[in-house]
Formats: structure tokens, C-alpha cells, sequence
């Protein structure tokens, strides 16, 4: 994998996540990822908008809002996601 391709999870977390329309969700405040593959599972997002809290997304046991790695689009000054990959 190309270095620019690469991310370390400081990088990513803290960013704000919105959605390909502008639509702000939040911001990255973990990551999921399985431990055997090292596949990235979900984002977990802390100070969640008013508009993401309420779609009916699914929630870690603590009440935390998920939003699928599948959805992100791009990682750039913002995480994007394809709003659709979520509802």
C-alpha cells in the first residue's frame, strides 16, 4: 500500500464526519476494527448533530452511534460518508 494511503488512527480521529451532501454528523471519537484482520469496523461518534441522533443507526452498548467503515468515501480535512452506505 502506497504511504500516502496509509492513516494512523490519530489522524482520523477527532475529524468531523459529513456526509457527501454537507450534512454534519459528528466526529470520529474511536474506531472498531477486528483483531485478527485488522479490519476497520465502524467509526464511533462522539457529539453527535441533533439531525444523526435522529436516524436510527446502530448503537454500541454504551449508546454510542455507529457509522459503518464501509461508508466513509474519503478521508481528507473531513471524513466523508456516503449517507446512503447508513440508513
Amino acid at each position: 500500500m502506497p504511504e500516502e494511503e496509509k492513516k494512523f488512527s490519530k489522524q482520523i480521529i477527532g475529524k468531523t464526519v459529513v456526509s457527501k451532501t454537507g450534512k454534519r454528523f459528528g466526529e470520529v471519537g474511536d474506531v472498531v476494527f477486528e483483531a485478527k484482520s485488522g479490519e476497520l469496523i465502524h467509526l464511533v461518534l462522539s457529539r453527535p448533530t441533533p439531525y444523526i441522533e435522529k436516524l436510527e443507526l446502530e448503537k454500541d452498548k454504551d449508546g454510542n452511534i455507529l457509522i459503518p467503515y464501509s461508508a466513509v468515501t474519503a478521508i481528507t480535512d473531513f471524513m466523508v460518508i456516503d449517507e446512503e452506505d447508513i440508513v
